[in-house]
């Protein structure tokens, strides 16, 4: 099973947003979604090409709301995920999974804490009672990614800011360069 996770832009409520769109809500419809980190869908498909074909349905969205389409396809690494560009070179066949995990880019994790008001430009998760936006401050926030190399199989520190942990997501050598 293949997982594909989307990172919402900043200044887009994600799921509100995709689900908002008949479309886009139609593709999701037999996905069980759920939220890893703040503005972010996660949701299980069969395979590696199912998550590719899943994410080409959803690209009109995908180039207008989303920071970034992952996905993580246990056949290549259980633990790294893979940008989109690098999961569809390797359903093609252009990139072996062996050869995959050279660059890479690394987004701290932040754990957030219950906050009684949002920041100012936090992105909307919904409306309260009273009609007025509602904020999921209590997943954790991907934060600014750092590209590097792995060296002799080790991934370098993320030291961008303090981080609790980081996610690691496999790029292509296009990505890396960009």
């Amino acid at each position: 099973m293949a997982r594909v996770c989307l990172l919402g832009s900043d200044d887009v409520p994600l799921r509100q947003t995709l689900l908002g769109h008949e479309t886009a809500r139609e593709a999701l419809t037999t996905y069980d979604l759920a939220e890893p980190y703040h503005n972010a869908i996660e949701l299980e498909t069969v395979s590696l090409g199912a998550a590719v074909a899943l994410l080409n349905d959803l690209n009109w969205y995908l180039v207008r709301y989303v920071d970034a389409a992952l996905i993580r396809e246990p056949s290549v690494t259980d633990t790294e995920w893979l940008s989109r560009d690098l999961a569809t070179a390797i359903r093609d066949g252009e990139v072996t999974p062996e050869t995959s995990g050279q660059y890479l880019m690394l987004y701290g994790v932040e754990q957030l804490q219950s906050a009684a008001e949002p920041t100012p430009n936090e992105p909307e998760t919904g409306a309260s009672d009273d009609g007025q936006p509602r904020f999921d401050t209590e997943a954790p926030r991907l934060v600014e990614p750092m590209y590097v190399t792995r060296t002799d199989g080790s991934i370098p520190t993320y030291d961008l800011r303090d981080v609790t942990e980081t996610v690691v997501v496999r790029v292509t050598e296009r990505e890396f360069t960009r």
